[in-house]
């Protein structure tokens, strides 16, 4: 049944989450918003077809506000470090009419964020101009040490917010949101980084607010007092000698007071440090929620509409949110790239069936590294115009053999069997998960199995057959007689070394994790992947109290963890004074008494040394579990080729190579090659949304 097509339940009445709510003289229609985001899809700083139609999916499933842009550019020297709309652009405001006008069409109310990144930009985007700040000191996270604002920049940047403003208003926008934290604004109120002397300097919080203020007078200028305004700041930045909560409560007071605010929107820390960021935006394994008390606090004080949004991931928690007089409007950003249709879904009674958001920040990490914003495990969002979120019944059901229960086959399980495909799954373990209950042995990481439990109910519901315990052979898969047949059975932990041969005496990444091996002694973790293995293997080697060394030969450590993610590894691994070392490669290991001894040379010179450890530990990718797929081949009708083009454009597979083939086969995730879980998932969806 069409998602659309389902009737609506009586909860409507009922939820706390569902009641519309009046923002001055706009009606919202529920409690639940995105806020603001920027994920990157803007082309030449506009928000084109894509960046509309990622928020028109989310528009269509049911959010009641999208708070668009995370921030749009308010002046050239704040070039677009996220790949920021730029709002100082007049030819903006058609493409701010047609992504207005997309969500409007769906009920759903349209504001944009407005910024000036102040010095969290670097000067060597854009039009190269230096990045501007109330302070000389750099942004850790950027690294750009910005000029100190002179009265004319100030001037001319209260100017460009107003005319930002009013291009907004001019694209049909409801509203605007003024960004503050972290950003331009924030860095004029802080005490630690406002430097500056005079009206706008740091002695006096009347001071540190003026630029605020004036701004806030000269948009109102512009757009007049219908127009809707509000602010999103952080109330308490939660370090020594930055606003404290007390001073961030006397701020919202400020704020409410100017008359000129409509709405607030609270968040608690600083964004300064990737360590920073991760306490204001939580990542897996770390508390839900933290600051949504604190949100309430602000509530309480200052009387004003207040929206809030950090980690609230679940419906349970928005809906508590907002019962408990917390939050008027509850921002729910990640989940809904996880799940576009959290409303659809709660209104016509099937909340269970909301694709979890496992907090893998796979999203933030990839804009924060200079990518674009995707979903670990809805491989749709950002690609809307190319990827199905509503999965469409196939004319023509088929038998499909889907062979492992990881995130590749559970993937292809659950299109193939929402299509009206009979499917079969065969895995060789006792349950579904393939790497990720290695990844899940991480109490911290243990969200992770929510993708693979997600995909389990659905395919049940979709009377998927999941057959346990089975080695698949050939001759299991040609007794199902299939029409398709997808071999998704992962691969094997590799512990050669870069061209080279396989060492003796060493275990792999999955052997500590798994618990098949105990960490011991001193151990060195020689990591070329780069990926989580190779860092949760050391964690485990430093909880077991072994002394513990990481080696790459690439320039940094983990680069595929990347920065948020990176963070509760560093703040474990540091504690206990793990050694880092980098450049160096790992070029073979021999036994030396009870001890192995390692050569270690280097990518930049001919130079060799030697050292002793208890233990090494090499994590060096996959190499695919293909025994079943190359057994297949010769009796498949495409021999296992795969039509590269009508793969990208998600049209069936038509190749005959083997008119005597009796089943299609293809392979996907890392049975082909050692990617990630977004590539496995990707891949299945593509391949079997067109099956």
């Amino acid at each position: 049944v069409e998602e659309s097509a389902r009737p609506m339940t009586d909860q409507a009445s009922t939820d706390p989450l569902l009641q519309p709510y009046k923002l001055k003289h706009l009606t919202l229609k529920n409690r639940v918003m995105t806020t603001s985001h920027e994920p990157a899809y803007p082309e030449d700083g506009m928000p084109k077809a894509r960046y509309r139609a990622y928020h028109e999916e989310r528009a269509k499933g049911g959010v009641a506000l999208a708070m668009t842009a995370g921030s749009a550019a308010v002046s050239r020297d704040s070039p677009p470090v996220f790949n920021n709309i730029l709002a100082y652009r007049d030819e903006v405001v058609p493409w701010i009419r047609e992504l207005t006008d997309a969500l409007h069409e769906h009920g759903c109310a349209a504001m944009i964020q407005l910024t000036h990144l102040g010095r969290r930009t670097s000067w060597n985007k854009g039009d190269w101009l230096p990045s501007i700040s109330s302070g000389p000191h750099r942004e850790p996270a950027h690294r750009a040490f910005p000029k100190m604002m002179e009265d004319w920049d100030i001037e001319r940047v209260i100017e460009d917010y107003a005319t930002a403003a009013e291009r907004m208003q001019a694209g049909g926008m409801d509203g605007i949101e003024i960004q503050a934290y972290g950003h331009l604004m924030d860095q004029f109120w802080s005490p630690l980084s406002n430097k500056l002397d005079g009206p706008y300097g740091a002695d006096t919080l009347e001071n540190r607010l003026r630029f605020t203020t004036d701004v806030l007078t000269a948009v109102r200028k512009r757009v007049g007092q219908e127009f809707i305004v509000g602010i999103r700041y952080t109330a308490d930045e939660t370090q020594a000698g930055g606003i404290t909560a007390e001073e961030g409560i006397e701020i919202s007071k400020v704020l409410r007071d100017t008359g000129q605010v409509d709405f607030l929107n609270v968040i608690r820390g600083r964004i300064h440090t990737d360590p920073a960021m991760t306490d204001v935006i939580p990542i897996q394994g770390m508390s839900s929620a933290p600051h949504l008390d604190f949100a309430g606090e602000v509530r309480r004080a200052t009387g004003m509409p207040t929206f809030h949004a950090a980690k609230i991931q679940d419906v349970a928690t928005a809906r508590h949110a907002i019962s408990s007089g917390l939050l008027d409007m509850v921002g729910m950003t990640r989940a809904h790239m996880a799940d576009p249709h959290i409303i659809r879904k709660i209104t016509q009674g099937r909340e269970h069936e909301i694709r979890p958001c496992v907090g893998a920040n796979y999203c933030l990490d990839r804009i924060y590294q200079g990518g674009e914003a995707l979903c670990i495990h809805n491989a749709a969002t950002g690609r809307e115009l190319t990827m199905p979120q509503t999965i469409t019944a196939s004319a023509q059901p088929r038998k499909i053999v889907v062979v492992g229960a990881g995130p590749a086959g559970m993937e292809a399980a659950r299109v193939a069997g929402a299509r009206g495909h009979e499917v079969t799954v065969f895995e060789a373990a006792s349950r579904a998960g393939g790497q990720v209950l290695l990844t899940a042995q991480s109490a911290r990481r243990s969200e992770m199995m929510q993708l693979i439990d997600w995909r389990v109910a659905q395919c049940e519901a979709a009377g998927v057959t999941l057959r346990y315990n089975i080695y698949a052979e050939a001759e299991d898969v040609l007794a199902e007689a299939p029409d398709v047949v997808i071999i998704a059975t992962g691969g094997i932990a590799n512990t050669t070394l870069y061209e080279g041969d396989e060492p003796d005496h060493v275990v792999s990444a999955w052997d500590i994790l798994s618990g098949d091996v105990k960490p011991a002694g001193s151990v060195l973790v020689y990591d070329e992947a780069g990926d989580h293995s190779g860092l949760q293997a050391a964690e485990m080697a430093v909880a077991a109290g072994c002394t513990v060394e990481i080696m790459t030969p690439d320039r940094t450590f983990a680069p595929e963890v990347m920065a948020m993610n990176l963070v509760p590894y560093m703040r474990n691994l540091q504690r206990d004074e793990v050694t880092f070392t980098v450049t160096k490669r790992l070029l073979g290991v021999q036994k030396k008494g009870n001890r192995l001894c390692a050569a270690i040379g280097t990518d930049y010179s001919e130079k060799v040394t030697h050292a002793e450890y208890d233990q090494i530990v090499v994590n060096y990718g996959t190499t695919p579990l293909d025994e079943l797929y190359q057994a297949l081949r010769p009796q498949s009708s495409n021999g296992g080729a795969i039509d590269q083009d009508a793969f990208l454009a998600v049209r069936p597979q038509t190749l005959v190579r083997n008119t005597e083939g009796a089943f299609q086969l293809f392979r996907i995730g890392d049975a082909v090659s050692a990617r990630n879980t977004h590539a496995a998932i990707y891949d299945a969806l593509r391949l079997t949304a067109a099956v």
